[in-house]
């Protein structure tokens, strides 16, 4: 059985308008919520063998904090730049790239193609995966490549609203 674990970025700041999109850091709730959703995965998951991120500011904040929750070694995390602005089958390509001897892989990124992934690997839709958001897919297969749309079923759609009181 694989496993995929998708993360989409924490909430960052536009504050600094002299910052490109590539640089934006996270803001106050984006530094609250990942630290939240570190704690809750912990509790939930095995811990991912391999993590990719987007270097974007934002994403590779929030790999590290996830990573840090998950005992995860900082130093190991890839830094994949085809992450940032990529399309879904720039996802699929990293996903089929993942040695069949791994059997759980995450990846933090961003919107809109994170739940176009989602939706296009997992047995239920969503129609938005928020800031924070994480998504379990987990496919009985035995290799990463042998992976196609709808092949997953969808375990787990984790985010910080979920758990907020109204």
């Amino acid at each position: 059985m694989k496993t995929l674990y998708l993360m989409r970025h924490s909430k960052s700041s536009w504050d600094n308008r002299l910052l490109s999109d590539y640089e934006r850091p996270l803001n106050e709730r984006g530094l609250r919520d990942a630290p939240f959703m570190g704690n809750l995965l912990s509790k939930l998951i095995k811990p991912p063998q391999e993590i990719f991120s987007s270097p974007a500011q934002r994403a590779i904040s929030t790999a590290e904090i996830i990573a840090q929750h998950l005992n995860y070694d900082l130093g190991k995390i890839i830094k994949e730049e085809k992450i940032y602005h990529a399309v879904v089958s720039d996802l699929m390509r990293i996903i089929y790239s993942v040695p069949d001897e791994i059997d759980y892989i995450m990846i933090f990124g961003h919107n809109p193609t994170f739940t176009q992934v989602s939706n296009y690997l997992s047995d239920k839709f969503i129609e938005n995966i928020p800031t924070s958001g994480f998504v379990q897919i987990n496919f009985e297969l035995d290799s990463w490549k042998e992976i196609n749309g709808e092949s997953g079923k969808q375990i787990l759609f984790e985010y910080p609203k979920k758990y907020s009181k109204p």
